[in-house]
């Protein structure tokens, strides 16, 4: 199974629809979003192309292509209007011999994020809008940054998974 990974959108349709190219062309199986779909929160500042309703236009038709986990600023609301589960905290991705844990990151404990994880599991978070892609610990913490609103001058990214090998990807 090959993964096409993104988190932090937070209604900007401009990106989903790169987002929605990208993935298409990738020829990956599932996209998966790790939370933050429609809303910015009340920390960020509004993405330039803040369009929720377009959004939902832009990935319900993909709904039986999509995993996602509930971010901070996902709302059961948001879960009425989406036609793919985002209810869940946390779920497993399997791809070749790799298992990923993928989550939205927010409750995550800063001083070991991955004590959840088992050996050879990859922790894939976003919430942080930062990509990176480093080990600590022995375990490989990747996360693909927000195209909308990225921060600490990351480039909007995504993460690709093929075969179990997983690569942080600039758009």
């Amino acid at each position: 199974m090959d993964y096409f990974v993104v988190s932090d959108i937070h209604g900007d349709a401009y990106w989903a629809k790169r987002i929605v190219d990208a993935y298409q062309e990738s020829g990956a199986d599932k996209l998966v979003i790790l939370g933050d779909i429609l809303y910015h929160g009340p920390r960020n500042d509004l993405p330039e192309h803040y369009a929720p309703k377009e959004v939902i236009a832009l990935l319900n038709p993909l709904a039986s292509s999509i995993l996602a986990v509930r971010g901070n600023c996902d709302a059961e609301v948001d879960q009425m209007v989406l036609d793919f589960p985002i209810t869940d905290d946390h779920i497993y991705l399997r791809s070749g011999d790799s298992v990923f844990y993928a989550t939205h990151g927010h409750r995550l404990d800063p001083a070991d994020p991955a004590k959840e994880l088992k050996d050879n599991e990859i922790l894939l978070f976003g919430h942080t809008h930062v990509a990176m892609d480093t080990v600590v610990n022995n375990i490989r913490l990747m996360n693909p940054g927000s195209p909308s609103i990225p921060k600490e001058n990351t480039k909007p990214s995504y993460i690709m998974i093929r075969e179990g090998k997983a690569r942080l990807i600039a758009f």
